[in-house]
């Protein structure tokens, strides 16, 4: 930790008249796991395409040091005509590696399959392979969970975490999920409404341990995030 992956001063970001982001100050440190959590619309995956290059800033500032960026979306958004194994040639075509990222992402057996033959979750997973494939420095997550019912939720958050815990990458997500936010971040930046501010900042301190649904001290932090989020 120490090393600065991403520094947004004064960042602003309009679309024509309509202001979205009001001077957002925000500092990302290398392996830290940081989620955006605020109303809708208020500019959270606008400024993900900002940083991963789909959009440009209106004016301020945004200094970048990462070299590989993995993009999870909402929605897989996989080619229909093309295997699992034939997806994630497209970002990387490395025999070797996709075995691996199979692998990790435990879609092992599945690689011969098309898009329509794959459940939800395991559309997911691929969207999380092809996204690690390319060993991000920075791996963006963009409400990837919002289909999802809880045990493929839960089976797909346990393995970024692990993943994780191997790599440590630094991760920058949004969510509009409380546990979903402490399961996989260490801070939560709380974010007004439209044109949105960085208002507050929650520190998430678990262990490995107490980093699951059914525990005690996870129970506790749920309840204290949800009381600064309805007192802002």
């Amino acid at each position: 930790m120490g090393d600065i992956v991403l520094n947004a001063e004064k960042l602003e970001k309009k679309f024509d008249d309509l202001s979205v982001i009001d001077g957002w100050n925000l500092k990302v440190e290398k392996g830290e796991r940081v989620v955006l959590f605020g109303p809708s619309g208020c500019g959270k995956t606008t400024f993900l395409k900002i940083v991963a290059g789909l959009e440009e800033k209106s004016s301020g500032s945004l200094d970048i040091d990462y070299e590989r960026i993995g993009f999870v979306f909402q929605e897989p958004r996989l080619i229909p005509w093309r295997n699992v194994k034939r997806n994630l040639s497209v970002v990387l075509e490395d025999d070797e590696k996709i075995v691996q990222i199979l692998k990790k992402t435990r879609l092992e057996g599945f690689e011969f399959y098309l898009p329509s033959q794959l459940s939800g979750g395991m559309k997911q997973r691929v969207n999380l392979a092809r996204a690690l494939l390319v060993d991000p420095d920075l791996l963006v997550l963009d409400e990837p969970f919002g289909s999802l019912d809880l045990p493929i939720k839960l089976g797909i958050m346990q393995d970024i975490n692990s993943l994780w815990e191997a790599e440590k990458f630094t991760v920058l997500m949004v969510t509009h999920d409380v546990k979903e936010a402490l399961y996989l971040g260490n801070r939560v930046l709380l974010l007004s409404k439209r044109p949105s501010r960085v208002l507050k900042e929650f520190r998430v301190n678990l262990s490995r341990k107490e980093r699951n649904l059914s525990s005690p001290v996870f129970a506790t932090l749920e309840a204290q995030l949800i009381r600064e989020i309805l007192e802002l």
